[in-house]
Formats: C-alpha cells, structure tokens, sequence
C-alpha cells in the first residue's frame, strides 16, 4: 500500500458536531514504496533506478549495492566495498536481509562505518568510519 502524507484530523470538531470532508486527497499527499535498498555479495554490480517525483523531476534510487564511499577521521573519502550490514536501527530485521538504511552499521574493508546518506533517496552509500 502506498503511504499517504496527510495529517489525519478527528471525525468531530470542539462542540461535538460531525467533520464533513471538504476535498478529495491530492496525488502530492502520497508517497512512495520503500525502495529497499540491499547489499548481495555474488553481484558483480551495482543497480539503480530512476523516478519521476514531483514536477517532473527525476530521483535515482539504488537497489543494489556494492560500494560506500567512506570518510575516514581526517576527512579523506574513499570508496570501499561493502562486506555485510552489521546492525540497523530502523528494524533489527533489516540487518538479517542486508538492507542498507541511514544510520544502519556497515562492515567496509577499512573497517566499521555508519552510513551518512539516504541510499533509497539519493542512489549512492555514504558512510563515516566508527573510531574505536
């Protein structure tokens, strides 16, 4: 089911009188699918889409990734592969299936790293390397 943004307002107003509606919902008020955004090991590339959203723009959503481009503690970004999702805070769940979320823990080549970006929403894993 489609995620619908409106605020949701009671049936009756202060006095106790019935709410009629005045308007239909607007397409603009709906959103998207969860694009889900996963890590595969045996892939050998990555995978993105492109969306029209809103006034005929385009968003790139990624579905399958490999790559993070990784911060390190001196502020010096290099892309890294991938090796598992550690944990997710969104739903413990989402690190059994590899799914990458914002804030979900990653397992990179140069170490542990919380990724920074919205790779459902931008087509792309940033991540910043956790310091022990």
């Amino acid at each position: 089911m489609v995620q619908y943004h409106r605020a949701l307002k009671t049936k009756r107003n202060g006095s106790g009188g019935k709410k009629v509606k005045v308007f239909d919902k607007k397409m603009s008020q709906y959103g998207g699918f969860f694009s889900k955004p996963k890590l595969e090991k045996e892939a050998t590339a990555e995978k993105r889409e492109i969306k029209r959203i809103t006034a005929g723009n385009n968003k790139t959503v990624l579905k399958l990734g490999l790559f993070a481009n990784v911060i390190n503690e001196k502020n010096v970004a290099k892309k890294v592969k991938i090796l598992n999702v550690v944990k997710s805070p969104d739903n413990r769940h989402y690190a059994r299936e590899n799914l990458i979320t914002k804030g979900a823990e990653i397992e990179t080549e140069l170490g542990n790293a919380t990724v920074t970006s919205r790779p459902g929403q931008h087509g792309m894993v940033n991540a910043k390397l956790i310091v022990k």
